[in-house]
């Protein structure tokens, strides 16, 4: 809250210069901030903000002009280095005489000592100027002392100086601050980085959440912008590129609150997370593992954010227990070339004048151990050495010469080119095709910041070391990561390696590289761990979220019959075509059984067998009667009707068979007309024989021989074909109007198709049954009031049985044919067609088989004559 304090108190300062400025003919500064600097003139003057320093204390403010200053505490080399890799890519510009011509950069480099307050007040110093006064020109401009800065280092930091620097539209192009928050462009206008946004390292980070299956992640921030704006994003992010979610989100605090790092360490340890996500600061896992190596929390696989993937000060033998196997993003390496040697010179480059290089005094005496003169009194009874300025860095031991590992440098380096390719081409900028008011271009002496953002927007070039730099709509630069991993080599030592890239191109997009068998695992079993809520559905399953729970802790449902998941983690049941079925394991579409009357099958075979056998035994019984058809017992059994009965139950035996088998457009409608015709023949056939019986009879009494003559061959003939030529009309019209046809049921199985015959027309089927049980009716009856006519004329009793077994069957088989589903139906037909056939052949000519097999005999006239059998 001071801080914010501060901020808007500056602000009002900033406002009261402003007011100043337009109220007289010179602006006067009301204020002068006293900084840790270093400097270079030059033509063009790029400012720099670096934290040089851990902490610093800021003064009382007053609306006094007294001088503020500012007291920063514990210098910090790799801060310095920042700064000095600025100054040397500067020098490197200079000395191209190519790339600016008649042009000389120089610098102004500031210290933020880690406090908002400091950065943005040196902020402001470069913005407006540090002389005491200068004179306006009319127009009430003025070129500002600062056309560019790189900086600053915290995201919080550049939050607060870009929201009042873009007023001024001056560029400010940040090496270190990765907030989202600040690709927001009406926001922060004049706002540039070339370290990638955090959005883009959300998305790394679950590019490796996803390579190694990883959905279920604690998720630690740091109680900042850096932080929170990363809690807000990372579970929608994580949950649409990956339905991934995350355990628990905790944010670590400042200070040692050691209540709620104890408390916070409690929920990784009973969370069921094996994975933990941290975007915090330095200090803060420093803090957060004293409480880790306090309860013991191991077997964790820590993901690191830029901002501690690197650093040196948790890779001691105490944390790698703990944190060995981390895997982490990490700014982008580069090499710069010739930066240590410049480095390793500096007193030759900036001792000649000392005056306002107070950071690169403190250098030095932190460095070499020395003050200079004039010494405090206390340092030199103390011992201490003064320093001369010329004192060798070649010579000693320190942090600030190691270049192995340049990455906030590199983005420095990459910050300080783009200001200057910006530069460049707006001095190259030919008069009249200018992108400005008139076609104008600006000139060195008029430029102003924003004319210098124009160009910036549309930079790009490509890096010695082979990295595109260019800006978006949202000043953000093309991203590019290293993904690092924390190990343990054989001898001992901590090593954090390169394992793969993370980067996104203009032409290619987003990618990531990725080698595995480089990574070190901390795990017994050297790979991977698993760190799910829910194992994964197999195929053949669907997901169930579990009510009340994160998206990613669900119940695997198997799909339900006819319903298939051929992936894994599938959401739901896909349904499978008509024709097709779920597999025993719901993971694919099989087609479905199918199911008729088969030849191969049991029941088709026994049908089919009872079939032919029927028939045979009707051929042989048709051979019998011929062979013995001089013999009286076939001569007075009408052997003209008998052998057509004959070959009628022969139909009747084979007709059969167009029922068994896959039904067929032909079989269906050739099936029941088959049958009908058959049946009519063979009962009209029947029907005959018994009106024949009665004729007799009534021709034996006196006066009835006149009735034999309705009934002399040639009638008893066309009869037949009258009443059979009934049913063929009959059948015809059915075929005609609504004709049976093949069809798939898929209503009686789920899991079947029923391939069956439907009748087409239900009334056609009646008709033609009706028509068959009249017949067979009128021959009962018939037969029936013959029972009992004397022995020599009694064939009628043979009849009245046969007809009765006949229309048993038939009455039996309605119901049993409605209620029989797709093949059995079909068998069921069969059934009566078999046994209706067999009553008839067995009644009828069984007892004749008999006789003339067994008993020859009575196969004579007398015997006949006298004993009536059959005659």
């Amino acid at each position: 809250m001071w801080a914010h304090y501060l901020y808007i108190k500056l602000s009002v300062m900033l406002f009261c210069f402003y007011v100043t400025s337009h109220c007289s003919p010179s602006c006067e500064l009301r204020r002068q901030f006293h900084l840790n600097g270093v400097h270079k003139s030059g033509d063009v003057i790029l400012g720099g903000l670096f934290e040089v320093h851990y902490t610093s204390v800021f003064p009382e403010l007053t609306f006094t002009s007294e001088p503020q200053h500012l007291k920063c505490q514990g210098f910090d080399p790799p801060g310095f280095r920042h700064a000095m890799t600025m100054a040397f890519a500067v020098e490197e510009i200079n000395q191209n005489s190519d790339f600016l011509p008649n042009v000389t950069l120089g610098y102004s480099l500031y210290d933020n000592c880690a406090t908002l307050v400091t950065g943005f007040s040196a902020a402001l110093s470069m913005a407006s100027g540090q002389e005491d006064k200068f004179l306006l020109r009319d127009d009430c401009t003025g070129t500002k002392s600062v056309l560019g800065i790189v900086g600053d280092s915290f995201s919080t930091f550049t939050i607060a100086t870009s929201d009042v620097i873009g007023l001024f539209r001056l560029p400010l192009v940040s090496y270190f601050a990765t907030c989202s928050c600040l690709s927001n462009r009406q926001k922060f206008p004049s706002f540039f980085r070339t370290i990638p946004s955090d959005a883009f390292q959300v998305q790394a980070m679950i590019q490796i959440l996803k390579r190694f299956g990883w959905r279920w992640a604690g998720l630690l921030v740091s109680d900042d912008d850096y932080g929170l704006h990363v809690a807000r994003s990372f579970p929608s992010d994580l949950a649409q590129a990956y339905g991934g979610c995350l355990a628990y989100t905790e944010v670590l605090p400042w200070g040692e609150d050691q209540a709620e790092l104890s408390r916070i360490v409690n929920v990784m340890k009973k969370s069921t997370a094996r994975v933990v996500i941290v975007f915090a600061h330095q200090i803060h896992m420093i803090q957060l593992m004293k409480e880790v190596v306090v309860q013991n929390v191991t077997g964790l696989q820590w993901i690191a954010s830029e901002a501690w993937t690197t650093a040196t000060v948790l890779q001691t033998p105490q944390l790698m227990p703990y944190l060995g196997g981390a895997l982490g993003i990490a700014i982008r390496r580069g090499e710069i070339p010739g930066l240590k040697d410049f480095l390793s010179k500096l007193q030759l480059n900036f001792f000649d004048d000392r005056t306002g290089n107070d950071m690169m005094i403190e250098f030095w005496e932190h460095t070499f151990e020395c003050r200079f003169a004039p010494a405090p009194a206390e340092w030199l009874k103390a011992g201490g050495a003064l320093c001369t300025g010329h004192e060798d860095l070649q010579n000693i031991d320190t942090e600030f010469l190691d270049v192995s590992n340049l990455r906030p440098e590199y983005n420095v380096y990459k910050a300080v080119y783009a200001l200057a390719h910006a530069l460049g081409q707006l001095l190259r900028c030919e008069p009249g095709r200018g992108p400005f008011s008139g076609n104008s271009c600006a000139t060195l002496h008029t430029l102003e910041p924003w004319q210098l953002m124009y160009y910036l927007e549309n930079i790009n070039f490509t890096t010695s070391f082979g990295d595109e730099v260019s800006f978006d709509e949202n000043g953000d630069a093309l991203p590019a990561y290293d993904v690092m991993n924390w190990m343990v080599l054989p001898d001992g030592e901590i090593a954090v390696q390169n394992v793969g890239v993370v980067k996104k191109s203009a032409f290619k997009g987003e990618e990531m590289t990725l080698d595995e068998d480089k990574i070190f695992w901390n795990f017994q079993f050297k790979g991977a761990p698993v760190s799910v809520c829910s194992v994964s559905c197999p195929p053949g399953t669907r997901m169930a979220q579990k009510k009340g729970e994160p998206v990613c802790c669900f119940d695997c449902i198997p799909c339900s019959d006819g319903k298939i998941s051929n992936t894994t983690d599938s959401m739901d049941c896909s349904v499978c075509p008509e024709d097709f079925w779920s597999s025993p394991a719901r993971d694919q579409c099989v087609p479905k059984k199918t199911e008729f009357l088969s030849y191969h099958e049991p029941l088709g075979i026994c049908l089919t067998t009872a079939s032919l056998l029927g028939a045979f035994i009707c051929a042989l019984v048709f051979g019998i009667f011929t062979y013995h058809r001089s013999t009286p017992l076939v001569r007075a059994n009408n052997s003209e009707m008998s052998f057509l009965l004959l070959v009628s139950l022969k139909l009747c035996f084979l007709c059969s068979l167009l029922f068994i088998g896959r039904p067929r457009l032909w079989t269906c409608q050739l099936r029941h007309a088959a049958f009908g015709i058959s049946f009519v023949l063979c009962v009209s056939c029947i029907l005959v024989k018994t009106m024949v019986v009665l004729a007799v009879f009534k021709a034996s009494k006196p006066g009835g021989g006149a009735t034999l003559k309705w009934f002399g061959a040639l009638q008893q003939r066309g009869t037949v074909f009258a009443l059979t030529s009934v049913q063929a009309v009959i059948c015809v019209a059915w075929l005609v109007s609504a004709s049976p046809t093949p069809h798939k049921n898929i209503k009686y199985h789920n899991d079947k198709i029923v391939y069956e015959c439907v009748v087409g027309s239900t009334m056609g089927f009646a008709v033609l049954l009706g028509y068959i049980g009249l017949l067979a009716l009128l021959s009962f009856m018939l037969a029936f009031l013959a029972r009992n006519l004397p022995d020599n004329f009694n064939e009628a009793k043979l009849i009245t049985f046969s007809m009765l077994m006949f229309c048993a069957v038939w009455v039996a088989f309605v119901p049993a044919y409605v209620n029989s589903p797709g093949k059995y139906a079909d068998a069921v037909e069969v059934f009566a067609i078999l046994a209706s056939s067999f009553g008839l052949l067995v009644a009828l000519f069984g007892p004749k088989c008999y006789i003339i097999l067994l008993r020859p005999e009575r196969n004579t006239k007398k015997a006949i004559m006298g004993r009536g059998i059959n005659t």
